[in-house]
């Protein structure tokens, strides 16, 4: 990915990446800076979000800051706040759960824990900032979420629920809004290739004697993705950044799954 952008309007425009120092957030984070925003990224992990920061900004000479945060947290977004108190644009993103196809064990600690993560949080991050875009006349939203928030998979039932919620809600509130040039959407991914991938499936290749891009092609296999691959964090991420173009301003209230053709329908 090079560093000529698409020209989405946004040089300048002050976008808030939550949970963006790896993966997807971290594929929206560069793919924003591509495009001239000033950029807040916010993670737990000090040491890897001062690195991507510090290679984001070499490679797109943008402004790019580090805001340590736990954005689940009241003080966590407290500290989030303070940093970038006025984003014209936000992007809610987070590690995803581990897969599990047992719903029997579930605590509901394991619940509680996952909804502040993935829909409470989001949740407390528009009723703060989108007051702000409405006053302005400008703002937008984009909710990284999964496509088990649309279609239901059974290793996914401790994160598809949450995000369907988030779902539900932010297609609410982009209705209230939208009239004032404020534009909440949702872009659900299937599986691409991260950190968190690259852990597990190296794991599971060291286990079975095998390889990852074993592994990666027996999953492709075993969940029939058509495009025959697992997609690309930083493809994704100027997905998410079309979203948040001037060129966006009609497009709102929706939910994009990206996920190789796995799940589709025709509405």
């Amino acid at each position: 990915m090079g560093n000529c952008g698409l020209d989405l309007g946004i040089s300048e425009k002050k976008a808030l990446v939550n949970g963006g120092s790896a993966g997807m957030g971290r594929g929206a984070a560069l793919a924003l800076a591509i495009e001239g925003a000033d950029v807040f990224i916010t993670a737990r992990n000090a040491e890897r979000l001062s690195n991507t920061c510090d290679e984001i900004a070499a490679q797109t000479g943008a402004k790019v800051v580090p805001v340590v945060a736990d954005h689940s947290t009241a003080e966590g977004r407290e500290t989030i706040f303070l940093a970038c108190p006025e984003p014209d644009i936000l992007i809610t993103n987070c590690a995803p759960p581990p897969f599990t196809g047992d719903y029997q064990s579930i605590s509901s600690q394991d619940w509680q824990s996952n909804l502040d993560v993935t829909l409470l949080s989001p949740v407390e991050l528009m009723k703060r900032i989108v007051p702000g875009m409405v006053e302005r006349g400008w703002g937008r939203v984009v909710n990284i979420g999964t496509g088990a928030a649309k279609y239901p998979a059974e290793i996914r039932i401790l994160s598809g629920p949450p995000r369907a919620a988030l779902v539900n809600y932010s297609v609410a509130l982009a209705k209230a809004v939208a009239r004032h040039n404020v534009m909440i959407n949702n872009v659900l991914p299937g599986m691409h290739h991260t950190a968190s991938v690259a852990e597990r499936y190296g794991a599971l290749a060291a286990q079975n004697g095998t390889t990852y891009d074993e592994e990666i092609n027996k999953f492709v296999e075993d969940w029939h993705i058509p495009a025959n691959k697992f997609g690309d964090a930083d493809h994704f991420g100027s997905i998410v950044a079309l979203f948040c173009g001037e060129q966006a301003g009609f497009v709102t209230g929706q939910s994009l799954v990206v996920d190789g053709g796995q799940s589709n329908s025709t509405f």
